[in-house]
């Protein structure tokens, strides 16, 4: 008899904060963390939490890219992911509340692969059904691209 696996599952996590800037935040057996750079005041220990949420989509389309490749018998090669991410700072600045924090997110998903250029655009209608965090952000407003480019 097989297994059912939960499809929702509750993530808890109990965060350090032991500066203004830093949290400490434990995930499996990792303690990320999360930090503002010393020119403002941080400690430089990780990325601010800006940054964690664009290396997030990153890391995210890489995932499930490959993930979707792989349903899709298409070997992606050798993968960089190249992101241009447009970030309105007057909301953490505290001088207004921005609705969209992040207006444009464009990444380009260069395969060096013997895929077609189809083939790599039909891994790409696929991933933007099922990655989370590009979820998040088009539910939010940003306009989100992504480019599953062909590097010959």
């Amino acid at each position: 008899m097989a297994i059912k696996m939960k499809t929702v599952v509750t993530y808890r996590a109990k965060a350090e904060c032991p500066t203004h800037s830093r949290t400490e935040i434990p995930v499996r057996d990792l303690n990320v963390v999360i930090d503002e750079p010393i020119e403002r005041d941080g400690t430089n220990l990780g990325p601010t939490p800006t940054e964690a949420a664009m290396t997030a989509l990153i890391a995210c389309t890489n995932v499930i890219g490959h993930k979707c490749a792989h349903r899709l018998g298409v070997a992606l090669g050798e993968v960089t992911i190249d992101a241009d991410c447009k970030f309105d700072r007057r909301g953490v600045m505290m001088q207004e509340e921005i609705d969209v924090p992040f207006p444009e997110i464009t990444l380009n998903v260069n395969c060096k692969t013997d895929a077609s250029q189809d083939a790599l655009t039909k891994v790409g209608v696929e991933t933007a059904k099922f990655c989370a965090i590009a979820k998040l952000f088009t539910s939010a407003g940003t306009d989100l691209t992504v480019n599953w480019i062909k590097i010959y």
